[in-house]
C-alpha cells in the first residue's frame, strides 16, 4: 500500500512572516509520521510539503507562476527555488532526526511545463526509492515552462501527476484547516464529504495569506484530479494542527473531508 501525504505550507510555517518555519509542529509531525510507520503493515509514503512563508512571497513579488523572460525574472525564479530549498532542508532534517530515511527530490530538477500545465516529470528515481523503503519528499517547486518560461507548481500538481504511476491507495493532504466548510469564511459547518456537485454551492474562497498556487479553491480542484488520476484512491483534506491527527490520519482513521466523485 502506498500512501501519499502533504504537510501544508500554512501547517509547517508561519505564512505571514517571511522564511519563519514552525519548528516545533515539524518536528512532532516528523514524530508522528515515525510512529505511524512503525506501526504500520510496512506500507510505501511519499511524503510531500509546501512551500508558505518561504515560496509564495518571493514568487508573488517576482511574478514567477506568470512566466520569466527578463534576467530579473530570471532571478526571481533562482530566489524561490532557492527559498523553497531551505524549508526542504528543514523538512528533511527533522525527518532524518525522528530516525526516518528521507531523500529530498525537487520537482524543478527534471519537471517541464506547458503554459502552466506539468507534462513531465522524471518518477523512476522516487520509486527507486519507495522499493528501497526510503522516504521520498516532493514540494511545491519553480519548473520551466514551455510556453511561459517559468510556473510554479504546487505539491499537489506533482502528486497528481506521479498518482497513475505510484498508484497510492490514500491521499491525505494536511493544512491549518479542519477540512472543507460549507460555510466560509464563518467556518461552523464541516463537510464529511464533497462531491464535485457540491461545489458550486459551497464557498471555498481563497488564501488568508499570500499563495500563488491558489488557496483553498484549488487545494479542492487539486484533490478532484488525485481522485480522478486513480480510480479508488481516497483522498482527505484535513487539519494537522492537532497532535495525533497525521498519525491517526495515516492509521486510517475518517478525518476531515472526504473528497468523492460521485
Amino acid at each position: 500500500m502506498t500512501i501519499f501525504l502533504k504537510l501544508g505550507g500554512s501547517l509547517i510555517t508561519d505564512k505571514d512572516r517571511v522564511e519563519t518555519a514552525r519548528e516545533e509542529v515539524l518536528r512532532r509531525l516528523s514524530a508522528e509520521v515515525a510512529a505511524a510507520m512503525r506501526e504500520s503493515q510496512h506500507p510505501s509514503l511519499l511524503l510531500g510539503h509546501g512551500s508558505g512563508s518561504y515560496g509564495h512571497q518571493v514568487a508573488a513579488r517576482f511574478g514567477t507562476h506568470a512566466g520569466a523572460k527578463t534576467m530579473e525574472e530570471w532571478r526571481g525564479f533562482a530566489s524561490v527555488w532557492s527559498a523553497a530549498s531551505r524549508l526542504t532542508r528543514l523538512v528533511i532534517d527533522s525527518l532524518v532526526a525522528a530516525g526516518l530515511p528521507a531523500v529530498a527530490f525537487p520537482p524543478s530538477a527534471s519537471a517541464v511545463c506547458q503554459d502552466g500545465e506539468l507534462i513531465a516529470l522524471a518518477s523512476e528515481p522516487v520509486e527507486r526509492a519507495l522499493v528501497a523503503d526510503l522516504l521520498p519528499v516532493v514540494r511545491g517547486d519553480v519548473a520551466f515552462d514551455r510556453e511561459r518560461g517559468s510556473s510554479i507548481i504546487s505539491t499537489e500538481k506533482v502528486m497528481t501527476f506521479l498518482a497513475p504511476i505510484l498508484r497510492p491507495s490514500l491521499v491525505l493532504l494536511a493544512g491549518v484547516e479542519p477540512g472543507v466548510f460549507a460555510d466560509f469564511p464563518q467556518n461552523r459547518q464541516l463537510l464529511p464529504e464533497i462531491t464535485p456537485e457540491m461545489l458550486a454551492n459551497v464557498p471555498l474562497g481563497g488564501a488568508r495569506s499570500t499563495d500563488v498556487t491558489g488557496g483553498m479553491a484549488d487545494k479542492v480542484n487539486q484533490a478532484f484530479a488525485l481522485a480522478k488520476a486513480v480510480p479508488g484512491v481516497q483522498v482527505r483534506i484535513f487539519s494537522g494542527m492537532e497532535s495525533g491527527a497525521v498519525r491517526e490520519a495515516l492509521a486510517g482513521a475518517p478525518v476531515g473531508t472526504l473528497i468523492r466523485l460521485t
